[in-house]
């Protein structure tokens, strides 16, 4: 596998991408700026999130399932790690990995065989069952709004109560928050010295441009309605080399976004256009856009 740099462009309409839970769940913001913001976890979660339902047959007798995902709902980390222990028939000691070094190595390699998140982004996993550290081949950054954006509050109410006492009492008020209209942009990486330590192979490669593809298909919800986000582009740069062909800033810089809506705020994707400066791209790095 060579090195990958890739820009990930996607939009938000009327829906709160990434609430902060610290502040009331409102749409994050850069205070001084006032682009809106999503974690690099937000995003990486929408693709576990989809690798999860792209593969459910593999069921809990297969000896290698590939595409389990680590951090999953109400999983158990350390019943989790017991399964590589008793893979390598090794007994667990509380915090520590077997002194021997090849069942050690063993263990890490079994989660990462069977775990697509920790194939791709890694994992601490030294719990008191412990199956050792893993830097992933794969890292995205924190998703940032073009332009400025507005987080709008909405007053909302329920019409039902809890108990039957609370039957003459006024409804119960609440708030939701959305963003009017974001089109944000991510950044990420592939490194294939990694990729070769965690097994991260083309067919996992492939996996992650198709769930960034389609990251928000199945993540509706009432905060997101269907349609409301939505992948606009997917710009892969493939160098020829591990090592690379360019620095990946300056390849980032070859995309130019730029607003054509005059003084409107912009609200849909059209309002914006979207070029690659090809000249600027070294020859030795390949430009694919997706979808």
């Amino acid at each position: 596998m060579n090195r990958y740099d890739f820009l990930f462009l996607f939009n938000v309409k009327d829906a709160n991408p990434n609430g902060d839970p610290d502040a009331g769940n409102l749409p994050r913001i850069d205070p001084e700026t006032g682009q809106g913001l999503i974690t690099d976890v937000c995003l990486k979660r929408k693709i576990r999130n989809y690798v999860e339902i792209r593969f459910p047959d593999e069921t809990e007798d297969s000896s290698c399932k590939r595409h389990e995902i680590y951090f999953a709902d109400h999983a158990v980390l350390n019943t989790t790690h017991e399964r590589a222990y008793a893979y390598a028939e090794e007994k667990t000691v509380q915090k520590k990995l077997p002194k021997n070094a090849q069942k050690a190595q063993q263990i890490t390699d079994f989660m990462c065989r069977n775990f697509y998140d920790i194939r791709t982004f890694g994992a601490v996993m030294t719990t008191e069952v412990n199956c050792g550290q893993v830097r992933g081949p794969v890292q995205v950054s924190f998703a940032r709004s073009l332009d400025p954006v507005v987080s709008s509050e909405h007053a909302i109410t329920r019409s039902s109560v809890t108990n039957k006492r609370d039957l003459e009492k006024e409804r119960t008020m609440g708030r939701k928050f959305t963003v009017p209209y974001g089109l944000y942009l991510a950044h990420g990486f592939v490194n294939p010295f990694l990729a070769e330590k965690t097994g991260f192979d083309d067919d996992d490669l492939e996996l992650l441009w198709e769930s960034l593809v389609n990251a928000f298909q199945f993540d509706q919800s009432a905060a997101r309605p269907a349609g409301s986000m939505a992948t606009r582009k997917l710009i892969v740069f493939k160098h020829d080399s591990k090592l690379g062909n360019a620095p990946s800033h300056k390849l980032f810089e070859t995309v130019k976004v730029t607003k054509n809506c005059g003084d409107k705020p912009p609200r849909a994707f059209s309002d914006y256009t979207v070029e690659i400066e090809k000249s600027a791209v070294p020859a030795e790095v390949e430009v694919i856009e997706k979808p």
